[in-house]
């Protein structure tokens, strides 16, 4: 009896292995740290002002500070959108390698609701797609068939993630133009005052003056590249979760009346932006 069992554990293991859809989900599930460039750019636009401040004149220092404080405030609900759509893919991975992913602890950490912050682009539709992938994680903690548990978690989950991945990719846009405007008041003001100091007295001033200028301007080449290469990541999980989507069984004719999630529209499939 026990070889017996022993042999049908083998095949059901082998089973999962070889098959296509569980590994391509696994793949997708062990892509989910290339998110963390979001993290790492949510960070860097909370403290702006705080690198911003040393360039600034009296007058812009009194704006910039009420900035600063709708970006403090906002920070936790982008740090909220990374952790679902990180926990979801992680949760999508433990299944389909057929492991239980306890994340009750975190999706509890995620219940309380964000809020839309239309400055930044981010959209009652968003926080309504961050919504529905946390109910989703709160349902989905108990083990189940697997290849019909996955199936089941990719098509409840299609709609959400890719609202959250959408949320993720607007903020960016918005960091990136916050990074630019940074850029232009920091060398801006270096380009003014430099040449000021450019008497024989000052040379030595002057010298280290073009050295921090020269490194400002590494520095911000630099975070331009990270903001395109985060925004690149978002964009592949998006189209491959999206093609695992489109890659699933049919409904069974029963559950396709009335509940079979709509056709996913052409150019969402494809990642296109709003």
């Amino acid at each position: 009896m026990k070889r017996c069992l022993c042999i049908l554990l083998c095949l059901l293991l082998a089973a999962c292995a070889s098959n296509p859809r569980l590994q391509e989900v696994r793949a997708l599930a062990g892509d989910a740290p290339k998110l963390a460039g979001f993290n790492d750019l949510s960070q860097r636009f909370r403290d702006t002002f705080q690198r911003e401040q040393p360039y600034l004149s009296a007058a812009a220092v009194q704006r910039e500070e009420a900035l600063d404080r709708k970006r403090h405030d906002a920070y936790p609900d982008f740090v909220a959108l990374h952790s679902a759509a990180t926990t979801y893919l992680r949760a999508l991975g433990a299944l389909a390698g057929g492991d239980t992913f306890n994340y009750g602890d975190q999706v509890q950490q995620m219940s309380h609701s964000i809020k839309a912050w239309p400055d930044t682009g981010l959209s009652d539709r968003h926080v309504n797609a961050y919504a529905g992938l946390v109910r989703l994680l709160l349902r989905s903690a108990t083990a189940r068939e697997q290849d019909q548990a996955v199936q089941a978690m990719l098509r409840e989950g299609y709609e959400p993630l890719q609202g959250t991945l959408d949320a993720m990719h607007t903020l960016l846009r918005y960091f990136n133009k916050n990074h630019d405007n940074e850029q232009r008041i920091v060398l801006g003001m270096l380009a003014v005052e430099i040449p000021y100091a450019d008497a024989p007295r000052d040379r030595l001033l002057a010298a280290l003056a073009r050295a921090h200028q020269q490194e400002k301007l590494k520095e911000y080449r630099l975070l331009g590249l990270r903001h395109t290469l985060a925004a690149q990541h978002i964009d592949a999980i998006r189209e491959r979760h999206a093609a695992l989507y489109r890659g699933l069984d049919p409904l069974p004719a029963t559950d396709a009346a009335g509940t079979a999630p709509s056709a996913i529209p052409p150019a969402t499939a494809q990642g296109a932006q709003p």
